[in-house]
Order: C-alpha cells, then sequence, then structure tokens
C-alpha cells in the first residue's frame, strides 16, 4: 500500500477524495513536525514515533575500504504498539 491508496481507503469514509488527501497529509505533517521539534507522537493500540540519537561512528567505504567518520546524527524511529504487534501476527 502506498500513498496513494491509503487515500482511497479513507476517501472510503469521507465524503471526496480530497478531502481524503487532506486528511492524510494533515496527519502525515503534523507528525513530522512534532519529530522535527523533539517531541513524541503516540498513538495508542498502534505505536510511536520518536526521534533517535546516533552517535559518531567510524565506518568503512564498501568500494575502497577506506575508514570513514560518520557524523553523529538524529533519525525518526517508529516503536509498534501492543495491539498492532498482535493484529499483525
Amino acid at each position: 500500500m502506498n500513498k496513494g491508496d491509503l487515500v482511497e481507503e479513507v476517501a472510503k469514509l469521507l465524503s471526496t477524495k480530497k478531502d481524503a488527501q487532506a486528511a492524510v497529509d494533515c496527519v502525515l505533517e503534523t507528525i513530522v513536525k512534532s519529530l522535527k521539534r523533539g517531541g513524541d507522537v503516540t498513538l495508542v493500540g498502534f505505536g510511536t514515533f520518536k526521534v533517535a540519537s546516533r552517535k559518531a561512528r567510524k565506518g568503512r567505504n564498501p568500494q575502497t575500504g577506506e575508514v570513514i567518520q560518520i557524523k553523529a546524527s538524529k533519525v525518526p524511529k517508529f516503536v509498534p504498539g501492543k495491539a498492532f504487534k498482535d493484529a499483525v501476527k
């Protein structure tokens, strides 16, 4: 399923595809904005979106074998909730 398929499913519950597109975009933008500010987004029964910090580390260029320094970074992380995990089993 991709974003277009998700919009189609939401459109079945809402009056128009335009409203469904706006709803899906709003949810995704809100999650991104919250994570950008450093907050978490918890959807009970579904899961939690968080920002995880990765420390700086040494890596290796696979083409040359040269050792390189990888900078510290922040990455989005999703931790599924119990109900979600149980539904997928």
